[in-house]
């Protein structure tokens, strides 16, 4: 058929493509800018009510003990093969068994995995990454340099380049996103996977826009694609609302300590630390719409019944996706969005049964 031909034929569909991806976007921006409003408000308050910490978020000078826990584990860094740039880890267990890789969420880093690292360091090669942007890791400024793809070539170059050909795979919220697109774009990589509180993008997509009640969960998300604006208001009156999202009575992490707390707010406090962590929502809408992709890869998934931020109707559509037979689905009674910290006993119990035949 003449290339003219195949063009004109094509020309509908494209139109059709490039008219929803600007309704989207047009759609996006305006609720960022509500979102804006209503976060810029609570900004605002926070600083009128503690006036003593002004407009901006105070800089650690030093790391707060916690990170330097030797019970977690020894600190590395790894040069990736296909960026050039240098993650940093933590490790335990090497020599132990099979590799166990932890990718963390928003707005943590690899201490989120700490009571992990400790339950299972005697039969993995358990470790924690800091993702790029994140902590002491590489942190380029520019929001191209987070889009999945790269992400999901950081995952690969860990793994071989800790001299494995595959691992079990732990994520929790953005770790989680990342964790199934590399199962489906690298399945050889990856023997298991254990996922908490975090869904498939595809899935999400089609999952949000029947119910708008998620779009309302994720509101945060929005005002994320601004630029500058939300380092700006995230670190007033010394990340106030940080600090409230991780230690809310009831949305935040239980039994969180100062130091803990310290632990996760020492790198977003220096020069420019909450650009990266900010830059992958800037890049969450690129490839929309996104077409619905089978899951095939052995999962066991963990979900709140009390999760803030996502609903539990995500659950029935994230096992609509599965190859049959592959997906172990629990969700948790009573529990929110930060199992792996608020309730690691109840997830260590899932995760050793589901691993077992691996380690007999």
């Amino acid at each position: 058929m003449p290339e003219l031909v195949v063009t004109a034929l094509l020309a509908p569909s494209r139109l059709s493509l490039k008219l929803l991806r600007a309704f989207m976007w047009s759609l996006v921006f305006s609720v960022a800018l509500v979102a804006a409003a209503v976060y810029g408000c609570i900004a605002f308050t926070h600083v009128l009510c503690r006036p003593r910490r002004g407009c901006c978020g105070r800089r650690r000078s030093a790391s707060p003990a916690c990170l330097s826990d030797p019970s977690l584990g020894e600190h590395g860094f790894l040069n990736l093969k296909s960026s050039g740039l240098r993650l940093h880890y933590v490790s335990a267990g090497q020599g132990n068994g099979p590799l166990m890789l932890f990718l963390h969420g928003f707005p943590e880093n690899w201490f989120s995995w700490r009571y992990q690292l400790r339950e299972f360091q005697s039969r993995f090669h358990v470790v924690a990454v800091d993702l790029r942007g994140y902590g002491p890791s590489d942190a380029p400024r520019d929001v191209d340099c987070y889009t999945i793809d790269l992400l999901l070539v950081d995952i690969k170059d860990v793994i071989l380049g800790l001299g494995y050909s595959k691992c079990i795979l732990v994520a929790h919220d953005w770790g989680a996103l990342l964790a199934w697109h590399f199962s489906i774009y690298y399945p050889s990589l990856v023997e298991r996977m254990v996922v908490v509180s975090g869904a498939p993008m595809s899935v999400y997509q089609d999952y949000s826009l029947h119910h708008i009640s998620q779009f309302f969960r994720s509101h945060y998300m929005f005002l994320f694609q601004l630029p500058w604006l939300p380092e700006k208001l995230l670190s007033m009156s010394d990340f106030q609302i940080l600090k409230t999202t991780l230690t809310h009575h009831k949305t935040g992490i239980p039994r969180l300590t100062p130091n803990e707390l310290e632990a996760f707010l020492y790198n977003f406090s220096q020069p420019g630390g909450l650009i990266g962590p900010l830059n992958y929502y800037r890049n969450l809408f690129r490839n929309f719409p996104l077409e619905p992709q089978e899951l095939a890869t052995p999962t066991l998934l963990l979900w709140g019944e009390k999760d803030t931020y996502l609903e539990q109707g995500l659950v029935e559509a994230i096992s609509s996706r599965f190859v049959p037979g592959r997906l172990e689905a629990h969700i948790l009674p009573g529990m929110g969005h930060w199992i792996p910290q608020s309730n690691p006993q109840e997830m260590h119990q899932y995760m050793w049964v589901f691993l077992q035949d691996l380690l007999d």
